[in-house]
């Protein structure tokens, strides 16, 4: 079984090792005569040969959740080997860093895994003339929960039991609702050990609204970016927190999945009530992103999830990050990046690199909401 998994995990992170290389090598150069020729006579990938660079020129600055970094780092090689002479810069630091940037005017757009708050939708308004700060979702995928137990191959968790190891109210790995979670597994009589993000995070917020929704009786924090409950250990970044659960024996966390298939760390399944316990995997996060509802107003495209489905095979704990934009009164030397980088990672083309890369499609119908605003952006 462990071995199994484990080898689920490396063909995901190989996957995404695979179309990563496959990028480098068209930004570098190859001799696959299968492209069109570029204006200096060199040749693009079939991919890049789709991209439109339109307006595009120089340097693009952008930050935010470090949540979609492998998805970012993807799309802005094989951006950057379509459109010669731009370049795109995203710092992955935090979705609260990226917000923050953002509505100091330092970026162009910023990566948020949750939609503004009404009070950073007034303070942007002071940066978008005559607009405001709207939510364009972009990337899905599963929060997953990963741990590292030695002598345990697989674990099954639901959200009132992952709300009090959290919380530091469960503290054994053979705490007996753990256990009966797992019948016939050898739970060591060890230390848990939970990591938590040290910087406010748009992934610990939408952990927060799972537990909050799924576990309402034992999870009594408000969603918000900074980590809420008392004891656990911090890490800078989801990187950070996967490291940690790498390297610890008894540790437990949570981060994007590529961020496990990457590390080859085992995650937990989630037993949410329906037939069996469902696995952190982009097809089981789309299922449950699928049945989003948009509750943004006007060109706002910000999501209502479903944490509590009990749908067959739709993993709960999910997050969608937003790249945030003026709706009008974007920077005029960079408004043309924008749209046109933006309008490649909204295209079939870029969001097909998620599903390869272990992150979930937006859903279609609310992709071409996000495709008709990008193009209208002034």
């Amino acid at each position: 079984m462990k071995l199994q998994r484990k080898n689920r995990l490396r063909a995901t992170a190989l996957g995404a090792l695979a179309v990563s290389g496959a990028l480098v090598l068209t930004a570098c150069g190859s001799d696959d005569n299968t492209g069109t020729d570029t204006k200096d006579g060199g040749k693009t990938s079939a991919a890049a040969s789709n991209i439109k660079c339109d307006d595009a020129k120089g340097q693009l600055r952008a930050s935010g959740s470090s949540a979609q970094k492998n998805a970012m780092d993807l799309w802005v090689k094989n951006y950057m080997a379509a459109c010669s002479g731009v370049e795109i810069n995203y710092n992955s630091s935090s979705s609260g860093e990226g917000i923050v940037a953002f509505n100091q005017g330092t970026v162009g757009f910023a990566g948020s895994d949750s939609a503004l708050k009404p009070e950073e939708v007034a303070d942007s308004k002071k940066i978008c003339k005559n607009g405001q700060g709207i939510n364009l979702p972009m990337v899905g995928g599963p929060i997953a929960i990963g741990f590292h137990l030695e002598g345990v191959d697989s674990l099954t968790l639901d959200a009132p039991t992952l709300a009090k190891i959290f919380d530091t109210k469960i503290k054994k790995w053979n705490d007996p609702a753990i256990a009966a979670l797992n019948k016939g597994a050898k739970l060591p009589d060890k230390a848990i050990q939970p990591f938590h993000r040290s910087e406010d995070s748009g992934t610990t917020q939408n952990l927060g609204k799972y537990l909050g929704a799924a576990a309402a009786d034992a999870w009594k924090y408000e969603a918000e970016k900074k980590w809420p409950a008392p004891g656990g250990q911090a890490a800078s970044g989801s990187s950070g927190v996967a490291s940690q659960v790498k390297a610890v024996d008894g540790s437990i966390g949570y981060f994007e999945l590529s961020y496990a298939a990457s590390q080859d760390i085992t995650t937990v399944d989630i037993a949410t009530g329906g037939a069996t316990p469902v696995k952190a995997t982009s097809e089981n996060a789309s299922k449950a992103i699928a049945a989003a509802k948009v509750k943004g107003t006007g060109k706002d495209l910000a999501l209502d999830l479903d944490y509590t489905t009990k749908a067959e095979g739709a993993y709960p704990v999910v997050l969608v990050t937003y790249e945030v934009v003026c709706d009008t009164g974007n920077k005029a030397d960079t408004l043309g990046t924008v749209k046109s980088f933006l309008s490649y990672t909204a295209s079939d083309e870029g969001q097909k690199v998620l599903t390869e890369a272990g992150y979930a499609p937006i859903p279609a119908e609310i992709n071409a909401k996000v495709r008709e605003t990008i193009s209208a952006l002034s």
